[in-house]
C-alpha cells in the first residue's frame, strides 16, 4: 500500500437513504442497493447491520443508487461519491451514516480507498510512482482550478458546487500521506473485516 493517494477523512463514509425515515435494521431488512459486495461501503454497511449480507442485496452502479431507491425499485439504498450531496433532491431520507459510526466506534478516520503496488515491484518504481502520485496531490492543493475541466468532465454529478464539495471532503491531508492516523484507522478496519468473516 502507498501511503500518498488515499481516500479517508472524517464525515466521509457512505450513507444508507431511504424514501422515508427508518431505522438502520429496518432499511436492511428490505431489498437494498449497494455499490458492490467487495466495496468498503459494503464491508462497513456489513459491520453495523450483521445479517445484510443474507438479506435482499442488489448491486447496482453507484451512480444509479438513488434513481432505484426513488422509483421503489429498492427500499434503501447504500451511497458512496457525489451521491451523499444530492441525495435530498431525489426526495429521500439519510437512515445512518456509516463514517459517523466508525468514528463514534473507533475515533478513526473512515478508510475508503488506498491505492496499491504489487509485491513484486522493486522498491525503487514503487518509491517512484508514490512521489509521483503525492506531488500530484500537492500539485492539486496548490492549483485547485489546474483540474477543474477534466472533474467536471468526468463527474456524475454535473454541478460545480456538488464537484468542488466532493473534493474537499475526499482529497485531503490523508491524501498527501496517511500518517499514523491513517495506517492505525486501516487496521482497525482490516481487523475489523477479518473479525466479521
Amino acid at each position: 500500500m502507498l501511503r500518498s493517494g488515499a481516500a479517508l477523512g472524517h464525515g466521509c463514509g457512505p450513507l444508507v437513504v431511504a424514501r422515508k425515515a427508518m431505522s438502520l435494521d429496518e432499511a436492511t431488512q428490505g431489498r437494498i442497493a449497494i455499490p458492490g459486495r467487495d466495496t468498503t461501503a459494503f464491508l462497513l454497511l456489513r459491520l453495523f447491520a450483521p445479517g445484510v449480507e443474507h438479506g435482499d442485496v442488489v448491486e447496482v452502479r453507484y451512480d444509479r443508487i438513488l434513481a432505484a431507491v426513488e422509483s421503489g425499485e429498492v427500499d434503501a439504498g447504500l451511497i458512496i461519491h457525489e451521491s451523499r450531496f444530492t441525495y435530498a433532491e431525489h426526495g429521500l431520507a439519510r437512515v445512518a451514516d456509516l463514517g459517523e459510526l466508525w468514528e463514534a466506534r473507533t475515533g478513526l478516520p473512515v478508510p475508503l480507498a488506498a491505492i496499491c503496488g504489487r509485491r513484486d515491484l522493486d522498491d525503487e518504481t514503487r518509491d517512484a510512482a508514490e512521489r509521483a502520485i503525492r506531488a500530484s496531490v500537492e500539485y492539486a492543493f496548490a492549483h485547485p482550478e489546474a483540474s477543474r475541466a477534466y472533474v467536471q468532465e468526468h463527474s456524475q454529478e454535473l454541478s460545480e458546487d456538488v464537484c468542488r464539495q466532493h473534493i474537499a471532503l475526499y482529497v485531503n491531508e490523508f491524501s498527501i500521506d496517511l500518517g499514523a492516523e491513517g495506517l492505525a484507522a486501516i487496521d482497525a478496519l482490516t481487523a475489523a473485516a477479518a473479525a466479521s468473516v
